[in-house]
């Protein structure tokens, strides 16, 4: 129970519900995301066949945006949203892809701290 302290604390959450939500969320968008990339993938002619040890990389970086967006979208539909979209900008910014987000982001958070 520490550790779950320790994330609420972290994603600055004060429940057990929205804890249990956000869980959820995570837990269907990736099966999801791997579900729809499969398809997609076949379509692309991507198979094990033809890329050989490239194939579960190639399969990796196709199923990143899929899974982005359905984070957002499935975090929306249970109503967490706003946690979704500062834990999407976060994990981008982390991989260094922070230059998709408008600067006027940061206006509102300084904003936000005053």
């Amino acid at each position: 129970m520490k550790i779950m302290k320790k994330l609420k604390s972290r994603w600055g959450i004060t429940s057990n519900y929205q804890l249990t939500i956000i869980f959820i969320v995570f837990a269907i968008t990736g099966s999801t995301s791997a579900y729809f990339s499969k398809p997609l993938a076949y379509w692309m002619h991507i198979t094990p066949e033809s890329l050989s040890w490239f194939y579960w990389p190639v399969s990796l970086i196709l199923i990143f945006p899929i899974y982005q967006v359905l984070l957002v979208m499935f975090g929306w539909l249970f109503g967490q949203f706003t946690f979704f979209w500062w834990f999407e900008k976060k994990m981008l910014k982390s991989l260094g892809l922070g230059f998709l987000f408008d600067k006027s982001d940061k206006v509102v958070k300084k904003q936000s701290e005053k």
